[in-house]
This record gives structure tokens, sequence and C-alpha cells, in this order.
């Protein structure tokens, strides 16, 4: 790991933002199986739940690629992977005989977010390129040790937070480096909704569905009876996210998607300390996560915030979530439809209202970034540069949510050294960095 080499004199923040913030333009060489330029690309998808089609679908949209082998542990799933590509594929149970395949060349990995790690770094070191759903890992560790396998076997990892893909999103972030709202001094994210009372419910353990392999779904989490919420699969985004076992909550679901855009606004993405409040106040179901949440987040001459609130569904400006950047000459907010500029009216010494300089104005959407996060993956595939939003960037965003939830766990504040990936002085919170797999796997 190039941390490891680096003068101990250096800036930390210097070395942390020249490392981790440019996306593109390095090239990665050795490749153990590469692709021509104007080749197709062919793919195995591994996890074919709702997450898993809807990837699988914008990769039919490009048309650049072939998808020889789909894989889940629950058939009724990868019924619908084999319908979708009218029943022209190979479908497998167990992941690893479809890394077996010499003549694949890339996965997307969609599988719940506890079996990112390994899904991601057995690919690798299987030889094959990977794009793999936020967040990284359900731990600091695993993200730190994909980013390693990752280098060491020269494969093209892109991340799935693919807001960096959207245009509107690109626009918003130069418009704020280019000073457009001024300084930004303080930046709000959040997620609202109104669950109450019974949330996501709280259903009885019981026997797994047929069709469903429930010992190897749970892989590397600790071995636990099936509960249809731990479980998630239906009509509604899966609520596995909902447990410590298995992910992060909103922090990691949500979270992950507007701290990344900001610290990639702010060209900072490593904060000073963490604190975090809130718990499970009103909600009735069985999820182990907050319904009430607030992490803070301080740099050096900055301060984020991340809210989620599950019992009223009121955001900030009456919107559901989004980012606002507060500039000394303006506010932006920004989120998947668009963003808006407000201007921030001074006055003179008179007490008079003097003409903002920064312009109101607004800006829509023209896509998710979906389309084109998978496009620009291929690209790489074939060019052997970094994404856009490669493995580093990727681990570097998803650390954030994982120190706001290890704030909250261990029910205090987190001093964080970003070069050493640890908390500084705190034995409780770094436990957490890392997560135990259960003994058949390892990563």
């Amino acid at each position: 790991m190039y941390d490891r080499v680096m003068s101990e004199t250096q800036n930390r923040r210097d070395f942390l933002k020249a490392s981790a913030l440019a996306a593109g333009g390095v090239a990665l060489g050795g490749a153990r199986r590469t692709v021509a330029a104007n080749d197709r690309v062919t793919l195995g998808y591994i996890g074919t739940g709702r997450m898993g089609l809807g990837n699988m679908r914008h990769q039919l949209e490009i048309d650049q690629a072939d998808i020889a082998a789909v894989c889940d542990v629950y058939q009724p799933s990868l019924d619908k992977a084999v319908e979708m590509l009218d029943g022209k594929v190979d479908a497998y149970v167990d992941f690893r005989r479809l890394l077996d395949r010499q003549d694949i060349d890339a996965v997307v990995v969609s599988s719940p977010d506890h079996w990112h790690a390994l899904h991601t770094v057995l690919a690798c070191e299987a030889g094959k390129d990977v794009f793999v759903e936020k967040p990284l890992a359900t731990s600091i560790g695993e993200g730190r040790r994909m980013v390693d396998v990752a280098r060491r076997t020269s494969r093209v990892v892109q991340v799935g937070t693919m807001q960096r893909s959207a245009e509107h999103f690109q626009h918003a972030i130069q418009m704020v480096r280019d000073g457009a709202i001024g300084k930004v001094s303080f930046v709000r994210c959040w997620n609202a909704s109104n669950e109450y009372p019974e949330g996501i419910g709280n259903p009885a353990d019981g026997a797994p569905p047929a069709g469903l392999d429930w010992d190897l779904w749970l892989g590397p989490a600790p071995e636990r009876p099936f509960n249809t919420n731990r479980f998630g699969v239906g009509d509604r985004w899966s609520t596995f996210r909902f447990f410590w076992d298995y992910a992060g909550g909103m922090l990691t679901d949500w979270g992950i998607h507007l701290m990344d855009i900001a610290i990639w606004a702010m060209q900072d993405e490593v904060p000073n300390r963490v604190t975090t409040s809130g718990g499970k106040y009103f909600l009735s179901d069985n999820r182990d996560t907050p319904d009430t949440l607030q992490s803070t987040y301080e740099f050096d001459d900055w301060v984020m915030t991340y809210t989620n609130q599950a019992c009223n569904g009121r955001g900030f400006d009456g919107r559901g979530y989004g980012i606002h950047f507060h500039g000394t000459e303006g506010t932006m907010f920004v989120d998947r439809s668009g963003f808006e500029v407000m201007p921030e009216y001074h006055r003179d010494p008179d007490g008079i209202a003097v003409r903002p300089k920064t312009p109101a104005l607004r800006g829509r959407s023209i896509g998710s970034g979906n389309r084109e996060h998978h496009e620009n993956w291929l690209d790489c595939v074939r060019s052997r540069e970094q994404p856009i939003c490669d493995v580093e960037i990727g681990h570097r965003s998803s650390v954030l949510p994982h120190l706001g939830n290890i704030a909250y766990r261990t029910g205090s504040m987190v001093d964080w050294d970003g070069v050493a990936e640890k908390c500084v002085g705190n034995s409780k919170a770094n436990a957490l960095i890392d997560r135990k797999y259960r003994k058949q796997w390892r990563v």
C-alpha cells in the first residue's frame, strides 16, 4: 500500500488529496486478462435481486457487453435474471463456479453489502475486473484490503456511487470548486421519511423459503435463524441493510451517496473528528439501526452533517433528501433532479441590501448517471485507466458512513487518522474498524 512508503514528514492533507481525488487518467498495467479497445466485454453477474436486475438493464441498454453467466443463492431471483436474458445465459448458485469461468472478463457485484468484499477480492484474484455496488464494504478494514488486492492484481474496479457520472452533479461540483457560492464552511446532507409506527415490521424467525440457500446467503456473517427482514427480498428495497450483521443502515445505504458528492466538491475526504447522536426511538420493527440519527464530521475548515429521520417525512426546505452547500455568497441545493443556487444577501454599513454577487440559478438533471457509470467502467476495462469512482475513491467515501456508525455504536467522539486509518486513542472504536468472518470465510 503506497501510504506506507511516503515520507512521514509529508503533510497528511496534501498526500491524501493528491492520492485519492483525481479520477481517471491513470493506467493500470500488467493486467492478467485484457479486452481490446473495440471488443465486447463478457460479463458475469453476482447477485440478481432488485439492484442486480437494475444494473443488468443498464448494461443491456448500453449494449457493449455480453452477459454470459448469472449467480444468486435465491432461485426465484436467479430465474428472473435468466428470463430477462431470454434463457441465453448460464446460471449458478455458488459464485465460485462463475469466477472459475475463463471466458468471463469482468463481474458486476450486486450482492448484499456483507458479501461485497469477498466477491470483489476473489474476482480480482481470478483476473476479472469488477463493478461493485456501494458501500464498498461493511467495514473500513475490508475496504482497504479490497484496494490493496485491486492494485496488486491490476484490476479495474468501479464502485456504484453513480451520481459521480451524472452531468448535473458534475456541473454543480465545478461551480462549488470555482467559488460560485463563495467560501463553503458548512455542508448538510439528509434523508427524511415517515415509517411510523411499524417501520419494516417485526416478523418472527422461521424456515427459509423454498429455493434459498440461507447458509450461503449468510456467508461470512454470523450464523442466525432465517428472518424475512434479515433476508429482505420483496417488493420493497431489501431490508437487510437495517441489520448490523449485513450493512450499516441509512448511513451506508443513502448517506454515502450524499457525502460522496459533498467531499468531491470540497476536495477533502478525510475528517478530523466524527460524532453521532440518535437512537431507535419510535419504530416498533426488528431493525438494529436507529430511526433517528445525526452525524457530524469536522474537517480542517468546514463541517458536514448527515441527518436521517424515519418518523417525519419533512426534510430541509421540505425536501425528502439532498445536499446543501452553504457558502459566503450563496447556498446550493443539489439532488438527483437537479440543482439550485440561492444568493446570499449582504447589507452595507447603512443597512441597505446589496445586490448579491451570485445570481439565482437552477439546473435540471438530464439523467441519473446509472448508464453513464456503467459505460465509464466498460471504457476503462478496455483502456485500463481508472474509472470515475475507482476503488480507492469508493473506499474513502465509504469510510465516512462507517465512522458515523462507529461513533454511534460506541457512544464516543472519534478522532480519525486518515493515513493510518485508525481511531486515535479509542480502543472501542478501533475494534469496529474491521469485522469478524465465520471461520470458513476470510478475505
